[in-house]
């Protein structure tokens, strides 16, 4: 009886011949199908190469493009600021040349007169006529002069150098005498006038 429990126990511990030739069998096969899913990964990753080469071109193109477009686009920009600086230095440095010019003949007036030989009454009326020589120029140019006597007292016009008694009760508040013309350039004020104001 022992014999038979003994042989009974070891039973289970001897393995058919087959199952093992089954169990060797199924090894090979999980390796075959591993082995072909990394060739399918692999011919995957070769398909996919060659679109990933060519994209790589046609991006570096790309913004090779861009990058051009933006240097000829800063260069432009840098010619036009310099440009502009250019001919604003000649605006100011050439902004009274009409007035200079223009002036010129009555400069050249005033040079015969002093060298001239005249008696008094001549001078003076030659002086009367290069002062409205001049005016006229200056008048040209979209100079103007400022009416202020009588006039309402103005902070955008007129200049107070002092204030005295009103010699009327109208002339209160009023422009009663002006020490300084005033005058306008184009409406704009170039210089105000001064002026004595009543009280």
């Amino acid at each position: 009886m022992d014999r038979v429990a003994r042989g009974l126990d070891m039973a289970p511990q001897i393995r058919h011949p087959m199952m093992m030739h089954s169990m060797n069998e199924e090894e090979p096969l999980q390796d075959a199908e591993a082995t072909t899913a990394g060739e399918e990964t692999s011919t995957e990753e070769s398909a996919a190469t060659p679109e990933a080469e060519t994209a790589a071109p046609a991006l570096d193109e790309e913004e090779e493009s861009w990058r051009n477009k933006y240097l000829r686009l800063y260069a432009e920009f840098d010619n036009f600021r310099k440009r502009t600086m250019r001919e604003r230095a000649d605006l100011v440095r050439s902004a009274g040349r009409d007035l200079t010019e223009a002036m010129l003949p009555v400069l050249d007036d005033f040079e015969r007169a002093a060298a001239a030989e005249q008696d008094p009454d001549q001078m003076k009326e030659g002086y009367q006529l290069i002062g409205q020589k001049m005016r006229g120029i200056l008048e040209a140019k979209g100079l103007k002069r400022m009416e202020a006597k009588g006039a309402e007292f103005d902070t955008d016009l007129h200049e107070a150098i002092t204030q005295i008694p009103a010699p009327s009760e109208d002339m209160k508040g009023k422009v009663v005498d002006v020490v300084e013309p005033g005058y306008k350039l184009h409406d704009n004020v170039l210089r105000f006038a001064k002026v004595v104001v009543g009280n």
